[in-house]
């Protein structure tokens, strides 16, 4: 066998393993999720890109919640959604795939999230005038790319812990990511931390770390 799945890792950790496909070939994709389908087991596969989505037989794909938009997939249906707890804030459209997977991963666990898109710093009306809807939920998760400005503005207007989410959105000194990511270390807000670069699906499990509550149990 070429996997080991672990699957107790929501019990011990309160977040589940995640399938990363990058790199997975079709043939070992389908028996991830055949050995997931015989347990009767949830799973969540991400980086699932369209044509590697498209190259899975029909077997493998019958039954997967397929989003492009976030590049996961979800086999086994959704849970009830608990609200009001995270927010994830996207600078730019740009920056939208990353959020979606925070979104996504946060869905997966049981929490709904408020998606808040197009609020980058360059614009700052944008942000203030969702800033009170931000403000009421209990983490809040920043996707940003070229300068990452946003991870210190928001820092300094809410109370909830701030997780930053450097993009690899970005040219010249901002491409690939780097230049947000140093924002984000280096930034001045208290209660400013960072995952690494495009990271949504750790930032989601950050946050649900910082909530506290451990995701619906996985049969396994």
């Amino acid at each position: 066998m070429e996997f080991q799945i672990d699957w107790q890792r929501a019990g011990r950790t309160g977040v589940p393993e995640a399938i990363l496909c990058s790199r997975k070939t079709p043939t070992q994709l389908a028996a991830i999720l055949a050995e997931a389908r015989a347990r009767g087991a949830r799973l969540l596969l991400t980086r699932l890109d369209e044509a590697a989505f498209a190259a899975l037989d029909e077997a493998a794909r019958d039954g997967l919640d397929y989003d492009p938009a976030s590049r996961t997939a979800v086999l086994g249906g959704a849970v009830p959604l608990v609200a009001g707890s995270v927010a994830v804030v996207a600078a730019g459209t740009s920056d939208l795939a990353v959020a979606h997977e925070a979104a996504r991963t946060l869905a997966f666990c049981g929490h709904e999230a408020l998606l808040v898109a197009d609020v980058g710093v360059a614009g700052l009306w944008r942000l203030m005038a969702r800033i009170e809807d931000i403000r009421a939920h209990r983490v809040v998760i920043a996707v940003a790319g070229m300068e990452g400005a946003l991870f210190s503005v928001i820092g300094g207007l809410v109370a909830a812990p701030v997780i930053a989410v450097p993009s690899s959105v970005g040219y010249g000194v901002a491409e690939g990511g780097s230049a947000a990511l140093h924002s984000a270390l280096a930034s001045c807000a208290p209660g400013v931390v960072a995952v690494n670069i495009d990271n949504g699906f750790g930032a989601a499990c950050a946050a649900i770390k910082m909530l506290g509550v451990p995701a619906p149990a996985m049969v396994g």
